[in-house]
C-alpha cells in the first residue's frame, strides 16, 4: 500500500476525513493510518512506520510504537467527560505515556501531593466541629437563649460546605486544582479568624457560612487530585489517607477545642484553626504541583513557543478547556450532580444515606456538651474527650475498610475477567451500613438510662465505624 502525502500540514480533523474517505472502518486500522502520516510533509512513509507526536518534541523525542514505555500506574481519567477526550488526544500526542502526566510521576512525588492535599483537607472538618464543646460558652457570650440558634452556629457551616463543591470543582477544571486550593485556604484562614472576634450572633453565623464555602474546596478537589495521580487499580491506599481528614477531623477538633475553650477562651479555637490554615499555605504553595492533565497540557502549549501549531494539533483539548469554554465547563459540572441525583438510583440512594449519616453525626455533636456536662458532670475540657469514641471508630473503619474493600474489589475483578467496576466497592459499603443503627441505639439508650459514661461513648464508636 502506498500513501500520497501533500505538502499541506494535516490537522487531526483533516486526518479523520482522510480516514473516512479511505473507507477504513476498523478503529485499529484507522489509528494505523493516522500514525502513518509523517511528521515532516513530503516525506514518504512505509506501511510499517508508526510515529507518535508528543506535546514538545524538543524535550521529548518521537518514539515508535514498539518503543513506548509500559508504565505501571497508567489508567483513564476518573472524570467521565474527559474519557472520550483522552481517547482522541492520546492518538494525537500519546499523553498517556508522557512523563509530565501526573499518572507517570515518580512515586515519591505522587505521595507528596497526597500528603499536602490531605493536610489541606484536614483543616475544614476541624473548623466544622472544633467549637462544639464551647457551645454553652458561645451562647452565654452572645446572649443566645434559644438552643436551636446555639446549635445553628455550629451546623450552619455544613450548608455551604455541601454546596461549595458544585462551583469549586468545575472551577478547578478550568483554572487548575492547585490555585483553587491555595486561594480558598487563605479565605478560610480569614473567615475563621474573623469568627473569633465578631460582636454579634448574625456576624458569627455569616462568617461560619463563608468559612464553610471556602473550606469545601479540598473536599471538592482532593479526590480529583488523587485520581489524577493514581489509576483505579492502586488509588485505594491514597484515598484512605486522604479520607482521614474528613473522618477524624470532626472528632479530633472537639478534643482540642474543649481544653482551649476552658483555658484561654473560645476565641482561640478560631485562632488555632486560622494558624493551621497558615501552616497549610506555608507547605502547600511552594510544594503542591498542578495534577489536572488538560490544564497541564494547555500550559505546555502556551510555553512551547508554537502556540498556533499546538492549538491546531489539539482541537479537542482547546474546545473543552480553552478560552471561551469556561461557561460550558461550569454549566456541565453544575448540572451533572442534579442529573446524577435524579436519574441514577444508586447515586440518589448513596447521597441520601450520606446526608442521613451527616445529620446524625452533627446531632451527636450538638448534644455532647449538654449530655456530658449536665448529666455526667464533665467540665468543658473533659467533655471534649467524649469525642474520642467517634475518632477511634473512624480510624478502625479506615484501616479495616480500606483493606476489606481492596480484597473484595480484587476478588470480584478476577471473577470478572480482570475488569473492575465502581459497583464492586458496594459490598464493603453494605457491611458498613449495618453499624449506624446499632451505634445510635446504643448511644441513645445508654444516655437515656444515664448508665456509666463509657457506654454512650462506646455507642458513638460503633456509629463511627460505619463512617
Amino acid at each position: 500500500m502506498s500513501t500520497d502525502v501533500t505538502n499541506q500540514r494535516r490537522t487531526p480533523f483533516q486526518l479523520e476525513n482522510l480516514i473516512a474517505s479511505s473507507g477504513i472502518t476498523n478503529p485499529e486500522s484507522a489509528e494505523s493510518t493516522r500514525a502513518a502520516t509523517p511528521l515532516n510533509p513530503g516525506t514518504p512513509v512505509s506501511e510499517k512506520e508508526t510515529f507518535v507526536v508528543n506535546l514538545s518534541t524538543e524535550n521529548h523525542p518521537v518514539l515508535s510504537q514498539s518503543e513506548k514505555p509500559s508504565l505501571p500506574h497508567e489508567g483513564e481519567s476518573a472524570i467521565p467527560e474527559d474519557v472520550q477526550e483522552e481517547e482522541i488526544e492520546n492518538k494525537e500526542d500519546d499523553w498517556v505515556h508522557d512523563p509530565r502526566n501526573a499518572r507517570n510521576w515518580p512515586v515519591a512525588k505522587k505521595w507528596r501531593m497526597v500528603m499536602i492535599v490531605s493536610f489541606y483537607t484536614l483543616v475544614p472538618p476541624l473548623a466544622s466541629s472544633m467549637m462544639a464543646p464551647a457551645l454553652p460558652e458561645i451562647g452565654e457570650h452572645f446572649g443566645i437563649t434559644n438552643p436551636t440558634v446555639v446549635s445553628l452556629t455550629l451546623s450552619i457551616f455544613l450548608i455551604t460546605f455541601a454546596l461549595g463543591p458544585l462551583i469549586l470543582a468545575p472551577l478547578s477544571e478550568i483554572y487548575g486544582r492547585t490555585w483553587i486550593l491555595h486561594i480558598c485556604n487563605i479565605l478560610s484562614l480569614a473567615f475563621n479568624l474573623g469568627c473569633g472576634f465578631v460582636k454579634t450572633t448574625g456576624s458569627l453565623i455569616g462568617l461560619r457560612i463563608l468559612a464553610g464555602l471556602a473550606g469545601s474546596a479540598p473536599v471538592a478537589i482532593g479526590g480529583g487530585t488523587i485520581s489524577d495521580c493514581f489509576s483505579e487499580r492502586d488509588r485505594s491506599s491514597a484515598m484512605a489517607i486522604y479520607s482521614l481528614g474528613p473522618l477524624i477531623g470532626p472528632a479530633v477538633g472537639p478534643i482540642a477545642g474543649g481544653y482551649i475553650a476552658q483555658t484561654v477562651g473560645y476565641k482561640y479555637i478560631f485562632v488555632v484553626i486560622a494558624g493551621l490554615s497558615g501552616v497549610c499555605a506555608a507547605f502547600g504553595i511552594p510544594l503542591l504541583r498542578e495534577t489536572y492533565g488538560p490544564v497541564i497540557r494547555l500550559r505546555l502549549i502556551k510555553k512551547s513557543g508554537q502556540d498556533v501549531e499546538k492549538v491546531e494539533t489539539h482541537p479537542h483539548l482547546v474546545a473543552a478547556h480553552g478560552p471561551g469554554s469556561q461557561f460550558h465547563v461550569l454549566w456541565v459540572n453544575l448540572t451533572r450532580p442534579f442529573i446524577l441525583l435524579t436519574r441514577s438510583a444508586v447515586c440518589f440512594l448513596l447521597s441520601f444515606y450520606m446526608a442521613l449519616q451527616y445529620g446524625f453525626y452533627y446531632l451527636m455533636f450538638a448534644t455532647f456538651p449538654t449530655l456530658f456536662i449536665t448529666v455526667y458532670g464533665f467540665n468543658t475540657g473533659t467533655s471534649g474527650l467524649a469525642y474520642i469514641g467517634l475518632g477511634v471508630g473512624f480510624l478502625a473503619s479506615t484501616m479495616f475498610g480500606g483493606w476489606f474493600g481492596d480484597k473484595v474489589y480484587q476478588m470480584m475483578t478476577q471473577r470478572n475477567g480482570g475488569k473492575g467496576s465502581p459497583e464492586m466497592r458496594i459490598p464493603a459499603l453494605v457491611l458498613g451500613s449495618l453499624f449506624p443503627p446499632i451505634g445510635l441505639f446504643w448511644y441513645g439508650w445508654s444516655a437515656q438510662a444515664q448508665i456509666h459514661w463509657i457506654m454512650p461513648i462506646i455507642g458513638t464508636g460503633v456509629f463511627g465505624f460505619a463512617r
